[in-house]
């Protein structure tokens, strides 16, 4: 069994079709880095400014847009995933990670102020929140963000899609 990704968004279907592919392999980046060999289930949302700001108001009270929101259904310790501490889907038997939303109109901005491509781009705020969804954080400045931002580089890395 492998994982399913499901990926929806309130953008032009044309739009959200040719961006499933490279979402899909940079979740499965992340997953396999992090030593997730339980099949998993993650649902990606892909929105624009006005959507994600209106999700970060309503999910965190946060009155204003960026580029990805991460929502984990389980509580896990970074670089220690445990499947039996997951919420598991008894129809497929996958773990229920959680879910992300990413807003394409800030993806598309900031590839072009880090001036970098869009799969670039895409592809890190997947794993990002792949991250987060597995209880990694980067509340500080310390740690847990060097940590964070070290296994990012890492996947992307493997991806072929580092700075």
């Amino acid at each position: 069994m492998t994982h399913e990704i499901n990926i929806y968004g309130d953008l032009p279907r044309r739009e959200v079709r040719g961006l499933c592919r490279k979402l899909r392999k940079a979740v499965r980046a992340a997953l396999a880095a992090e030593g997730v060999s339980a099949p998993c289930r993650v649902d990606i949302m892909l929105t624009n400014d006005r959507r994600i700001h209106d999700i970060n108001l309503a999910q965190r009270g946060v009155d204003r847009h960026t580029d990805v929101l991460s929502f984990p259904l389980n509580h896990l310790t970074p670089g220690a995933f445990d499947p039996a501490l997951c919420e598991i889907d008894p129809g497929t038997g996958r773990v229920l990670l959680g879910d992300m939303v990413i807003d394409m109109d800030q993806c598309y901005r900031q590839a072009g102020e880090y001036g970098h491509s869009l799969d670039r781009e895409l592809s890190y705020l997947a794993v990002h929140s792949v991250l987060h969804l597995l209880g990694y954080d980067h509340l500080d400045e310390g740690e847990e963000k060097a940590l964070m931002r070290a296994h990012e580089e890492a996947i992307m890395a493997r991806l072929g899609l580092e700075r």
